[in-house]
C-alpha cells in the first residue's frame, strides 16, 4: 500500500548510508550486494523516459551514460515507460513489476551512443575474493513507437565494476571502455524470454560500484537485425535491452549462474553426453520445466521433464552451442552443451 513505499525508501537510504543497524544482518553468506536488484523501489510511479540521479527512477540507481529508462507496470497500458507495452518494447518484467531498459547499441551518424546504468554496492569488494554476478536480459522489440520493427540485437551486454562513481550529467559522451568483468559474447536476440547473463571473477580492487550495459565500441560489437533495413521505410540501427534481477555475491549459491551450480536443489542434474550428436539425456530433473535456446537466444525446445532420465531427440537440430535452462520450484539452473557432427 501507500504506507509501504516511504518505509522501504527509508530502509534503502539507511542501507546506502551504511547504517550500523543493517550491517550485521546483511553479511550472510548469500548476501546480494546489489540494492534494489529488481528496480521495484521508487519514489513514485511516473510516466517519463530516462532518469539521472539515484532518486529519479529506481532508488539507488543512476545513469553512467545517457538516460536509462525505468519501466513500471503501475502505469496505464501503452505509457512510454509502461509495462508490458512501452515506447520501445512489449514485455512483462521477470521479477516483480519493474525493470530498466537501456540502449546497448546506437549508431547516430559518426556518434556511437550507449546507455549505462549504475548503482553503489552495499559493501566494497575484498581484493582477492571471488565474486559471482548475474542479471537477466531481454531484447526489446514490439513497442508502440512509430517503427517498432526496426530494432536490432547486439552482444557484449555485461557488467563492469569500478571503485568510483561515473555518474553522467550531460558531459561529453564517454569513449567506449572496451572492458568488462562479466558479459555475453553472443548476440542476445531473444525477444520473448529472459536470458541469464552471468559469470565470476576475482576482485583486483576494492570495487564499490556496478555498471550494466555494452561497454564495447561498435567495431567490437556483433548485431542481428530483426528486419531487413531495405524492407522498412525508415531504418534506425539501435538495440534496446531490458535488465532485471541483478545479483552480485561472494557465495557461489548466491546468484543464478549459467554453469548449473547456482542452486542446491538442482545441483544433481546431469546433462550428457556433451558434446552430443543425436540424443541428449537429462537426468535427475523429474518434474522440472525446461527450455533450450541456441547461441542467438532462439527457443529450440521447451517442455516438462517427466522421467528420471529423459532423452531429447536433437539429431535434426542445427549444430552449435545451446543452453538448457531448468526450473524446479523456485530454483533455477542452466547447462551449456554443444551439438557436433
Amino acid at each position: 500500500g501507500g504506507w509501504l513505499r516511504p518505509f522501504l525508501h527509508r530502509i534503502l537510504d539507511m542501507i546506502l548510508l551504511g547504517c550500523p543497524l543493517f550491517i550485521v544482518p546483511l553479511r550472510g553468506e548469500a548476501q546480494n550486494l546489489v540494492p534494489n536488484p529488481s528496480f521495484e523501489i521508487a519514489d513514485s510511479c511516473k510516466a517519463v523516459l530516462g532518469f539521472y540521479e539515484p532518486n529519479d527512477g529506481p532508488l539507488g540507481w543512476f545513469t553512467a551514460y545517457l538516460t536509462p529508462d525505468h519501466l513500471q507496470s503501475c502505469l496505464p497500458y501503452g505509457t512510454v515507460n509502461g509495462m508490458p507495452m512501452s515506447l520501445f518494447t512489449f514485455q512483462e518484467p521477470l521479477d516483480g513489476e519493474s525493470c530498466v531498459g537501456i540502449f546497448t547499441y546506437h549508431k547516430n551518424g559518426q556518434q556511437e551512443q550507449r546507455e549505462w546504468v549504475m548503482v553503489q554496492l552495499l559493501d566494497s569488494m575484498v581484493v582477492g575474493q571471488t565474486y559471482f554476478a548475474s542479471f537477466y536480459a531481454n531484447a526489446g522489440f514490439g513497442g508502440n513507437a512509430l517503427y517498432p520493427q526496426i530494432w536490432l540485437a547486439s552482444n557484449n551486454i555485461g557488467m563492469l565494476f569500478t571503485t568510483t562513481s561515473r555518474q553522467w550529467l550531460a558531459q561529453p559522451y564517454p569513449a567506449a571502455l572496451n572492458i568488462s568483468h562479466v558479459r555475453r559474447t553472443t548476440v542476445l536476440s531473444d525477444t520473448l524470454g529472459w536470458t541469464l547473463v552471468s559469470g565470476s571473477f576475482v576482485a583486483d580492487s576494492a570495487y564499490k560500484y556496478l555498471m550494466i550495459g555494452n561497454f564495447y565500441e561498435n567495431a567490437q560489437t556483433d548485431t542481428v537485425h530483426f528486419a531487413d533495413p531495405s524492407s522498412v521505410p525508415f531504418w534506425l540501427p539501435r538495440g534496446y535491452t531490458l535488465i532485471d534481477n541483478v545479483c552480485v555475491s561472494a557465495d557461489p549459491n548466491g546468484c543464478d549462474l549459467e554453469q548449473g551450480f547456482a542452486n542446491v536443489a538442482t545441483s544433481t542434474v546431469v546433462v550428457s553426453p556433451n558434446p552430443a550428436i543425436a540424443e541428449l539425456w537429462v537426468s535427475s530433473a523429474r518434474g522440472a520445466t525446461a527450455t533450450i535456446r541456441d547461441a542467438l537466444g532462439r527457443l529450440a525446445w521447451q517442455g516438462v521433464i517427466t522421467q528420471e532420465r529423459q532423452m531429447l531427440d536433437v539429431g535434426a537440430w542445427a549444430r552449435g552451442y545451446y543452453v538448457l535452462n531448468i526450473a524446479l520450484g523456485s530454483e533455477r539452473s542452466s547447462f551449456k552443451f554443444v551439438l557436433t557432427e
